[in-house]
Protein backbone atom coordinates (compact mmCIF):
# COMPACT_ATOMS: atom_id res chain seq x y z
CA UNK A 1 0.00 0.00 0.00
CA UNK A 2 1.06 3.61 -0.37
CA UNK A 3 -0.09 7.20 -0.03
CA UNK A 4 1.00 9.34 -3.00
CA UNK A 5 1.33 13.11 -3.12
CA UNK A 6 0.14 13.68 -6.68
CA UNK A 7 1.70 17.13 -6.94
CA UNK A 8 5.09 15.38 -6.83
CA UNK A 9 4.31 13.10 -9.77
CA UNK A 10 5.77 14.12 -13.12
CA UNK A 11 2.68 13.26 -15.14
CA UNK A 12 3.89 14.99 -18.31
CA UNK A 13 7.05 12.88 -18.57
CA UNK A 14 4.97 9.71 -18.27
CA UNK A 15 1.99 10.94 -20.24
CA UNK A 16 1.91 7.93 -22.58
CA UNK A 17 1.55 5.62 -19.58
CA UNK A 18 -1.28 7.66 -18.04
CA UNK A 19 -3.32 7.92 -21.23
CA UNK A 20 -4.69 4.41 -20.89
CA UNK A 21 -3.94 2.03 -18.05
CA UNK A 22 -5.30 -0.13 -15.27
CA UNK A 23 -3.87 -1.45 -12.02
CA UNK A 24 -4.72 -4.34 -9.76
CA UNK A 25 -5.07 -2.02 -6.77
CA UNK A 26 -7.89 -0.36 -4.91
CA UNK A 27 -7.37 3.40 -5.29
CA UNK A 28 -8.96 6.19 -3.24
CA UNK A 29 -7.91 9.66 -4.33
CA UNK A 30 -8.75 13.27 -3.61
CA UNK A 31 -7.84 15.51 -6.55
CA UNK A 32 -8.09 19.19 -7.41
CA UNK A 33 -6.52 21.59 -9.89
CA UNK A 34 -6.62 19.09 -12.74
CA UNK A 35 -7.45 20.89 -15.99
CA UNK A 36 -7.74 17.74 -18.09
CA UNK A 37 -10.55 15.26 -18.40
CA UNK A 38 -9.99 11.95 -16.64
CA UNK A 39 -11.94 8.94 -17.85
CA UNK A 40 -13.03 5.90 -15.85
CA UNK A 41 -14.56 3.21 -18.05
CA UNK A 42 -16.86 5.13 -20.43
CA UNK A 43 -17.37 8.23 -18.26
CA UNK A 44 -15.38 11.48 -18.22
CA UNK A 45 -15.05 13.82 -15.27
CA UNK A 46 -13.53 17.27 -14.85
CA UNK A 47 -11.36 17.55 -11.71
CA UNK A 48 -11.31 21.35 -11.52
CA UNK A 49 -12.86 21.00 -8.04
CA UNK A 50 -11.65 18.82 -5.17
CA UNK A 51 -13.43 15.49 -5.38
CA UNK A 52 -12.93 12.00 -4.02
CA UNK A 53 -12.97 9.03 -6.39
CA UNK A 54 -12.70 5.31 -5.73
CA UNK A 55 -11.46 2.84 -8.32
CA UNK A 56 -11.57 -0.92 -7.94
CA UNK A 57 -8.93 -3.35 -9.20
CA UNK A 58 -8.60 -3.85 -12.98
CA UNK A 59 -10.78 -0.87 -13.90
CA UNK A 60 -9.57 0.95 -17.04
CA UNK A 61 -8.47 4.57 -16.50
CA UNK A 62 -7.29 7.13 -19.06
CA UNK A 63 -6.62 10.88 -19.27
CA UNK A 64 -6.29 13.51 -22.00
CA UNK A 65 -4.38 16.82 -22.33
CA UNK A 66 -1.84 15.82 -19.71
CA UNK A 67 0.61 18.51 -20.87
CA UNK A 68 -1.58 21.13 -19.18
CA UNK A 69 -2.31 19.09 -16.07
CA UNK A 70 -1.09 19.93 -12.60
CA UNK A 71 -2.88 17.64 -10.19
CA UNK A 72 -3.05 18.48 -6.50
CA UNK A 73 -4.08 16.01 -3.85
CA UNK A 74 -3.34 12.55 -2.52
CA UNK A 75 -4.07 9.00 -3.56
CA UNK A 76 -4.18 5.92 -1.36
CA UNK A 77 -3.53 2.61 -3.15
CA UNK A 78 -3.95 -0.86 -1.69
CA UNK A 79 -3.10 -4.30 -3.04
CA UNK A 80 -6.10 -6.62 -2.37
CA UNK A 81 -3.65 -9.35 -1.34
CA UNK A 82 -2.92 -7.39 1.83
CA UNK A 83 -6.48 -8.14 2.96
CA UNK A 84 -6.39 -11.89 2.38
CA UNK A 85 -8.06 -13.88 5.17
CA UNK A 86 -9.18 -10.69 6.93
CA UNK A 87 -12.87 -9.65 7.39
CA UNK A 88 -12.09 -6.25 5.83
CA UNK A 89 -11.72 -7.96 2.43
CA UNK A 90 -15.42 -8.84 2.47
CA UNK A 91 -16.33 -5.32 3.56
CA UNK A 92 -14.39 -3.77 0.68
CA UNK A 93 -16.13 -6.09 -1.78
CA UNK A 94 -19.46 -4.70 -0.54
CA UNK A 95 -18.39 -1.05 -0.99
CA UNK A 96 -20.42 -0.16 -4.08
CA UNK A 97 -18.59 3.15 -4.54
CA UNK A 98 -15.62 1.29 -6.04
CA UNK A 99 -17.86 0.63 -9.07
CA UNK A 100 -19.41 4.13 -9.33
CA UNK A 101 -18.97 6.08 -12.55
CA UNK A 102 -16.65 9.09 -12.64
CA UNK A 103 -19.59 11.51 -12.75
CA UNK A 104 -20.71 10.04 -9.42
CA UNK A 105 -17.61 11.18 -7.56
CA UNK A 106 -17.88 12.47 -4.00
CA UNK A 107 -17.70 16.25 -3.51
CA UNK A 108 -16.07 16.97 -0.17
CA UNK A 109 -16.48 19.96 2.10
CA UNK A 110 -13.27 21.52 3.37
CA UNK A 111 -13.73 19.85 6.77
CA UNK A 112 -14.38 16.47 5.16
CA UNK A 113 -11.29 16.86 2.98
CA UNK A 114 -9.17 17.54 6.06
CA UNK A 115 -10.50 14.41 7.77
CA UNK A 116 -9.75 12.22 4.74
CA UNK A 117 -6.23 13.67 4.48
CA UNK A 118 -5.71 13.06 8.20
CA UNK A 119 -6.60 9.38 7.77
CA UNK A 120 -4.25 9.19 4.78
CA UNK A 121 -1.56 10.61 7.08
CA UNK A 122 -2.27 8.01 9.77
CA UNK A 123 -1.94 5.21 7.22
CA UNK A 124 1.28 6.64 5.79
CA UNK A 125 2.81 7.21 9.22
CA UNK A 126 2.03 3.64 10.30
CA UNK A 127 3.50 1.87 7.28
CA UNK A 128 6.63 4.04 7.45
CA UNK A 129 7.20 3.06 11.09
CA UNK A 130 9.08 -0.04 12.19
CA UNK A 131 6.90 -3.12 11.85
CA UNK A 132 5.70 -4.79 15.05
CA UNK A 133 2.95 -7.17 16.08
CA UNK A 134 0.31 -4.44 15.91
CA UNK A 135 1.24 -2.88 12.55
CA UNK A 136 -1.17 -4.77 10.32
CA UNK A 137 -4.13 -4.38 12.66
CA UNK A 138 -3.54 -0.63 13.03
CA UNK A 139 -3.29 -0.25 9.24
CA UNK A 140 -6.44 -2.26 8.64
CA UNK A 141 -8.31 -0.29 11.31
CA UNK A 142 -7.39 2.99 9.63
CA UNK A 143 -8.42 1.66 6.21
CA UNK A 144 -11.77 0.61 7.66
CA UNK A 145 -12.13 4.07 9.20
CA UNK A 146 -11.50 5.58 5.76
CA UNK A 147 -14.25 3.44 4.22
CA UNK A 148 -16.70 4.39 6.98
CA UNK A 149 -16.12 8.10 6.34
CA UNK A 150 -16.56 7.68 2.59
CA UNK A 151 -19.87 5.90 3.15
CA UNK A 152 -20.86 8.64 5.58
CA UNK A 153 -20.04 11.44 3.14
CA UNK A 154 -21.85 9.73 0.26
CA UNK A 155 -24.93 9.47 2.48
CA UNK A 156 -24.59 13.20 3.15
CA UNK A 157 -24.26 13.88 -0.59
CA UNK A 158 -27.44 11.91 -1.30
CA UNK A 159 -29.25 14.18 1.17
CA UNK A 160 -27.75 17.51 0.11
CA UNK A 161 -28.48 16.80 -3.57
CA UNK A 162 -32.14 16.12 -2.78
CA UNK A 163 -33.59 18.00 -5.77
CA UNK A 164 -31.36 16.11 -8.18
CA UNK A 165 -32.20 12.75 -6.65
CA UNK A 166 -35.91 13.57 -6.57
CA UNK A 167 -35.73 14.15 -10.32
CA UNK A 168 -34.00 10.78 -10.71
CA UNK A 169 -36.80 9.09 -8.77
CA UNK A 170 -39.39 10.68 -11.06
CA UNK A 171 -37.43 9.57 -14.13
CA UNK A 172 -37.27 6.00 -12.79
CA UNK A 173 -41.08 5.93 -12.58
CA UNK A 174 -41.38 7.39 -16.08
CA UNK A 175 -38.90 4.92 -17.57
CA UNK A 176 -40.70 1.95 -16.01
CA UNK A 177 -44.06 3.16 -17.31
CA UNK A 178 -42.56 3.63 -20.79
CA UNK A 179 -41.07 0.15 -20.58
CA UNK A 180 -44.45 -1.46 -19.86
CA UNK A 181 -46.01 0.51 -22.72
CA UNK A 182 -43.36 -0.17 -25.38
CA UNK A 183 -41.40 -3.28 -24.40
CA UNK A 184 -43.98 -6.03 -24.21
CA UNK A 185 -42.59 -9.56 -24.30
CA UNK A 186 -38.99 -8.34 -23.97
CA UNK A 187 -38.51 -9.57 -20.43
CA UNK A 188 -38.64 -7.83 -17.09
CA UNK A 189 -37.10 -4.36 -16.67
CA UNK A 190 -33.69 -4.47 -15.01
CA UNK A 191 -31.54 -2.16 -12.92
CA UNK A 192 -29.06 -1.98 -15.83
CA UNK A 193 -31.89 -0.87 -18.14
CA UNK A 194 -32.67 2.05 -15.81
CA UNK A 195 -29.06 3.00 -15.07
CA UNK A 196 -28.09 3.02 -18.77
CA UNK A 197 -30.85 5.49 -19.59
CA UNK A 198 -30.06 7.68 -16.60
CA UNK A 199 -26.29 7.63 -17.30
CA UNK A 200 -25.61 6.28 -13.83
CA UNK A 201 -23.87 3.17 -12.59
CA UNK A 202 -26.27 0.47 -11.31
CA UNK A 203 -24.61 0.62 -7.88
CA UNK A 204 -24.94 4.42 -7.54
CA UNK A 205 -28.57 4.39 -8.72
CA UNK A 206 -29.49 1.69 -6.23
CA UNK A 207 -27.61 3.32 -3.34
CA UNK A 208 -29.09 6.73 -4.11
CA UNK A 209 -32.66 5.42 -4.26
CA UNK A 210 -32.19 3.42 -1.07
CA UNK A 211 -30.85 6.44 0.82
CA UNK A 212 -33.64 8.67 -0.51
CA UNK A 213 -36.64 6.31 -0.48
CA UNK A 214 -35.57 3.28 1.58
CA UNK A 215 -35.94 1.02 -1.46
CA UNK A 216 -33.20 -0.22 -3.77
CA UNK A 217 -33.51 0.04 -7.56
CA UNK A 218 -34.58 -3.62 -7.76
CA UNK A 219 -37.22 -3.03 -5.10
CA UNK A 220 -38.53 -0.04 -7.09
CA UNK A 221 -38.87 -2.33 -10.11
CA UNK A 222 -40.79 -4.89 -8.02
CA UNK A 223 -43.07 -2.18 -6.59
CA UNK A 224 -43.84 -0.89 -10.09
CA UNK A 225 -44.53 -4.42 -11.34
CA UNK A 226 -47.04 -5.06 -8.56
CA UNK A 227 -48.71 -1.66 -9.09
CA UNK A 228 -49.05 -2.33 -12.82
CA UNK A 229 -50.29 -5.86 -12.14
CA UNK A 230 -52.99 -4.58 -9.76
CA UNK A 231 -54.06 -2.08 -12.40
CA UNK A 232 -54.38 -4.80 -15.05
CA UNK A 233 -56.13 -7.19 -12.66
CA UNK A 234 -58.66 -4.51 -11.77
CA UNK A 235 -59.39 -2.82 -15.11
CA UNK A 236 -58.66 -5.47 -17.77
CA UNK A 237 -60.06 -8.86 -18.65
CA UNK A 238 -56.64 -10.40 -19.29
CA UNK A 239 -55.99 -13.71 -17.58
CA UNK A 240 -53.33 -14.00 -14.89
CA UNK A 241 -51.02 -15.73 -17.37
CA UNK A 242 -51.57 -13.02 -20.00
CA UNK A 243 -50.80 -10.32 -17.46
CA UNK A 244 -47.62 -12.15 -16.44
CA UNK A 245 -46.40 -12.31 -20.05
CA UNK A 246 -47.42 -8.70 -20.70
CA UNK A 247 -45.29 -7.53 -17.76
CA UNK A 248 -42.28 -9.52 -18.98
CA UNK A 249 -42.39 -12.68 -16.89
CA UNK A 250 -41.35 -15.83 -18.74
CA UNK A 251 -43.32 -18.06 -16.39
CA UNK A 252 -46.69 -17.17 -14.81
CA UNK A 253 -45.65 -19.04 -11.67
CA UNK A 254 -42.87 -16.49 -11.08
CA UNK A 255 -45.39 -13.65 -11.38
CA UNK A 256 -47.80 -15.34 -8.95
CA UNK A 257 -44.99 -15.94 -6.45
CA UNK A 258 -43.79 -12.30 -6.53
CA UNK A 259 -47.34 -10.91 -6.38
CA UNK A 260 -48.22 -13.06 -3.37
CA UNK A 261 -44.97 -12.07 -1.66
CA UNK A 262 -45.64 -8.35 -2.13
CA UNK A 263 -49.45 -8.19 -1.90
CA UNK A 264 -50.04 -11.08 0.57
CA UNK A 265 -52.68 -12.56 -1.75
CA UNK A 266 -52.60 -14.35 -5.10
CA UNK A 267 -53.43 -12.35 -8.25
CA UNK A 268 -56.68 -14.29 -8.67
CA UNK A 269 -57.85 -13.56 -5.11
CA UNK A 270 -56.92 -9.90 -5.56
CA UNK A 271 -59.08 -9.74 -8.70
CA UNK A 272 -61.95 -11.52 -6.98
CA UNK A 273 -61.86 -9.08 -4.06
CA UNK A 274 -62.38 -6.16 -6.45
CA UNK A 275 -65.03 -7.93 -8.48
Amino acid sequence: MSVLNMSELDVVVNKEVWKHYFTKFFTISVKSGCSNKVKYGQSKFDFDEAVLTCIGPNQVVSADNLEESKIQGYAFTLDPDFLLNHPLAKKMEKCDFFSYHANEALFLSEEERKIIFKIFGLIQSEYENNIDGFSQEVLLSNIELLLVHINRYYSRQFITRKNYHNNIQVRVKELLEEYYQKNENEGLPTVHYLSDRLNLSPAYLSDMLKNYTGLSAQQHIHESLIYKAKELLTFSELSVSEIAFKLGFQHPQSFVKLFKQKASVTPLKFRQSYN
